[in-house]
């Protein structure tokens, strides 16, 4: 990551590296998972938009004008991507929730972006036993920090947020 590079741009960078590369080998073969087709890949997210922590509602307008940006710019491999961000209140039964209707109703692909330690812990085993991938979450737990386990953090954990990871 060069220095006039943001963590936050090299996050959206690298997700949307991780669309296009997974999304063209499934476009060569036309089988795709829910969530994803030839014009459009379906992403979602949780995040406090109002309660106590509703000022990290902002991530999912950050979002949403981040998608919006790259589907003016023709998506990622021509496809636009459909982003829904779902309020959490930073409660896991909220969203727990907004985590089922995102995956059974929306049908995404995967969530991006969520945040908190709590509230994704809460879904975890759920998002792994439908295969829908938890990518760059906002939480600072070292839980996150093994991708074998189906989700990844996009910040330094809490045992490393001081020093030169700042």
């Amino acid at each position: 990551m060069s220095n006039n590079q943001s963590r936050r741009e090299f996050c959206a960078t690298a997700i949307a590296t991780i669309f296009a590369s997974a999304t063209s080998v499934k476009a060569a073969d036309k089988k795709y998972d829910p969530g994803a087709n030839d014009t459009e890949i379906k992403i979602g997210q949780t995040v406090p938009h109002s309660g106590p922590g509703s000022l990290y509602g902002v991530l999912g307008r950050v979002g949403e004008a981040y998608f919006q940006m790259l589907n003016e710019q023709g998506g990622i491999n021509g496809r636009k991507v459909k982003f829904f961000t779902m309020d959490d209140a930073y409660s896991a039964p909220k969203c727990v929730e907004a985590t089922r209707r995102l995956v059974e109703q929306e049908e995404v692909l995967a969530l991006f972006g969520s945040l908190g330690t709590a509230p994704q812990t809460a879904v975890h085993k759920y998002l792994n036993s439908k295969g829908v991938p938890q990518l760059l979450l906002n939480t600072g737990a070292s839980k996150w920090n093994d991708p074998q386990a189906g989700a990844g953090g996009c910040r330094p954990n809490r045992q490393g947020d001081h020093g030169a990871n700042l």
